[in-house]
């Protein structure tokens, strides 16, 4: 197939770096998982609207968060597994709110908290590793940058999707994204400078923006196309292969 023209600002890339939920899996089952363990622990609740409460109390726990601040971080997905287990007891406790339910959120937390650190929990999107391996056969780095805690790494290993090599997620730099230094430090780590990078991710505030704010090029991935009218976005992963071609080999060093 005929590679489509690309800006000679395109061929500088030499890495491209992905968010994780929304663009390389996601869970198809999330309202029903939240139902099947809510109601075990005394809340009934439809799966249909278990999964409007996570969305709605997700948002408002966005709203009162200041995503610029390391404090933030403290809170949410904090560096250890106690840590990010409290803001999960905290959301679970909102939701059990919303339903007026006396249940115990702790207990019903922790069960969440762990169904969510398997694979199975979670499906990969059917092009997500197709285009992962012929992005490093054309010879480019990959990492994942991602607002997550310390299960992200095992749950990447469980979904098998192709290796990376870098990985930065917000419980272990400190900040989330759209702050800089959560793409510095995935920058570091692949040992490339912003300018040559390329990330890719479904949320305009955290991956777009904070991308370019951190000097990377941006692509936002539009699955629903709400935004199709967005010069820099694609509605499936497979899109991005048109604009990256494949990269000629590093200069060796001279003996």
């Amino acid at each position: 197939m005929p590679m489509r023209a690309v800006s000679e600002a395109a061929f500088q890339v030499r890495a491209v770096t992905f968010d994780a939920t929304g663009t390389l899996f996601h869970c198809p089952e999330l309202g029903s998982i939240y139902s099947e363990i809510l109601t075990r622990h005394g809340a009934e609740v439809s799966s249909d609207r278990a999964g409007e409460l996570v969305r709605t109390v997700w948002r408002e726990f966005d709203c009162r968060a200041n995503a610029g601040s390391a404090g933030f971080l403290a809170n949410r997905f904090g560096p250890g597994r106690s840590e990010a287990r409290g803001w999960w007891t905290d959301f679970v406790a909102r939701i059990l709110e919303y339903l007026e339910s006396p249940a115990e959120p702790a207990f019903a937390a922790a069960e969440l908290f762990e169904r969510f650190s398997r694979p199975e929990s979670w499906e990969v999107f059917p092009e997500a590793c197709e285009v992962l391996t012929e992005l490093r056969a054309r010879g480019y780095l990959l990492g994942v940058i991602s607002n997550w805690d310390h299960r992200l790494a095992g749950l990447l290993d469980g979904l098998e999707l192709p290796g990376f090599d870098a990985l930065a997620y917000s419980a272990e730099v400190g900040f989330e994204k759209p702050h800089p230094a959560i793409f510095e430090s995935c920058l570091d780590r692949l040992g490339v400078p912003a300018r040559a990078c390329l990330h890719v991710g479904d949320r305009i505030l955290e991956d777009c923006e904070g991308a370019r704010g951190a000097g990377l090029s941006a692509l936002l991935l539009d699955r629903s196309r709400a935004q199709s009218a967005r010069r820099a976005s694609v509605s499936d992963l497979r899109r991005i292969l048109g604009r990256l071609p494949r990269l000629p080999p590093l200069p060796h060093p001279r003996p």
